[in-house]
């Protein structure tokens, strides 16, 4: 996750009111070039409960300063004594940098769970999972959590990303679709120099708003920039109902 994709960060006050908590790195995995995940290791004992689709703070030490930077969970509820944070490098992004940085064996510090883009339970409709490069990480434990519940309707996953190397966690989705006896459908695509979030605002008004006249499905939305509040608001006022749009803008 990039520094500028959730608004805001905080600095020295903000850090020193709120509790935080210590992890090690026990190891990290390079996706690609410039995205990586970070696996963190609770001390012996201790969990965070979290819900599907929250984020952590993590404390970035910098010269004369320390802020946080939230980074979504990627990993389980069901195993929080690891926690998988995603992120990717930006240009003159200081906090992706000091963490691109660390090793296997630092400890970090980071405050929350924190986050109102959630799934604890799938809906009793149809859900829509849309998702954009490095935005997969909060989409990635929804899914799960709805392919754990029996009641769970259809589910659709639609990703984006410039190119393959970018498709996040491909090979696991893919394994999820065939493994759910049809509950879940999984298409990713490649845009190149153009916006991800801009084809799935595409292929979301060919689908589920010139393509239907149903509008009882529940939509879960993550990505960067103005086209995210785009796509909220064509689903919308298309009919889907407020509370069945789910989003996070980075």
């Amino acid at each position: 996750m990039t520094e500028e994709q959730k608004a805001g960060s905080e600095t020295g006050e903000a850090i020193r009111k709120r509790p935080t908590l210590g992890a090690h790195i026990e190891r990290l995995w390079d996706h690609n070039a410039d995205t990586r995940s970070l696996f963190l290791r609770l001390p012996h004992g201790a969990r965070i409960a979290f819900l599907p689709g929250q984020f952590i703070s993590v404390v970035i030490p910098l010269p004369g300063e320390k802020r946080v930077r939230p980074y979504s969970i990627a990993s389980d509820p069901e195993t929080p004594e690891l926690l998988e944070i995603c992120f990717n490098r930006v240009p003159s992004g200081s906090g992706a940098a000091w963490l691109f940085e660390r090793r296997a064996g630092d400890e970090l510090e980071f405050t929350g769970p924190f986050g109102m883009f959630t799934l604890e339970r799938p809906p009793g409709d149809e859900s829509v999972f849309l998702a954009a490069s490095t935005a997969i990480a909060p989409i990635r434990p929804m899914v799960r959590r709805a392919l754990a519940s029996p009641n769970a309707q259809r589910l659709t996953l639609l990703y984006a990303a410039p190119d393959s190397e970018h498709l996040l966690y491909h090979a696991e989705l893919e394994r999820m679709a065939g493994e759910s006896s049809g509950r879940l459908h999984f298409e990713t695509f490649t845009t190149g120099a153009a916006d991800p979030m801009g084809l799935l605002c595409d292929e979301a008004r060919r689908r589920w708003v010139d393509g239907t006249g149903t509008r009882s499905r529940h939509f879960y939305i993550c990505g960067v920039g103005s086209q995210v509040i785009a796509l909220r608001s064509l689903l919308r006022g298309a009919g889907y109902e407020r509370g069945a749009v789910h989003y996070e803008k980075w």
